[in-house]
């Protein structure tokens, strides 16, 4: 069964919520709870759950503890996922330092770079050089992939990655990257994302300005 990429986010969002639901002590959820959390709708949740043969209780909702296991099961969260970045820049070092990453059972195993002085085979995770990447992927059964290196070279990365065995990434470079169609591809463009918030904010101030005077 193939999910849209929607779905899946909404999973991690209900998962979430449970999370911080089950740390102050609550031991059923609704629907409806779901659903005013993030936004949508008590017909969507019960949609997104019904695919899974997951059901509820009109009179006690869903049972916290059930519903938080079978989604840590769907989503994959009781097993490891071994992460490698390519580019050991500033944005790889950010990633390094969010502990959630370690929390939720991801664990980055390795970095790769093309400039020697940054490749470090005893730091934790060890930085590698880029041509030891295939290799690296391959013995280590990596499946999980970032791309933070500069647009003219992230494609070349990405088709080492996808050789090598990769079978998704969460792409920082600010470029648009063939491949495969059973290959997963996040793109992460921060500055873009900024500029999109700034810019409605500041139409939304014009229009406002415009309403007042009219």
């Amino acid at each position: 069964m193939r999910l849209a990429k929607q779905t899946i986010l909404r999973l991690f969002q209900y998962r979430e919520f449970l999370i911080l639901a089950k740390s102050i002590g609550i031991k059923n959820v609704y629907s409806d709870t779901l659903a005013e959390a993030l936004g949508s709708s008590a017909t969507q949740v019960r949609k997104d759950f019904s695919l899974f043969g997951i059901t509820g209780n009109k009179r006690a909702g869903y049972q916290l503890d059930d519903l938080l296991s079978q989604l840590n099961e769907l989503l994959g969260k009781n097993e490891k996922q071994k992460v490698i970045i390519a580019g050991a820049g500033n944005l790889a070092k950010a990633l390094m330092q969010y502990e959630g990453f370690k929390k939720e059972g991801i664990e980055i195993v390795a970095l790769f770079d093309n400039d020697p002085v940054k490749c470090d085979p005893q730091n934790d995770p060890p930085i590698l050089p880029i041509e030891d990447l295939y290799n690296f992927v391959s013995e280590k059964q990596v499946e999980l992939g970032v791309i933070a290196v500069p647009y003219y070279v992230a494609q070349q990365i990405l088709d080492l990655m996808i050789v090598a065995g990769i079978k998704g990434v969460l792409n920082f470079a600010p470029i648009y990257l063939k491949a495969p169609k059973d290959f997963f591809i996040n793109d992460m463009n921060l500055r873009l994302e900024l500029e999109t918030v700034a810019y409605l904010i500041k139409t939304r101030t014009k229009a406002g300005v415009h309403k007042e005077s009219s």
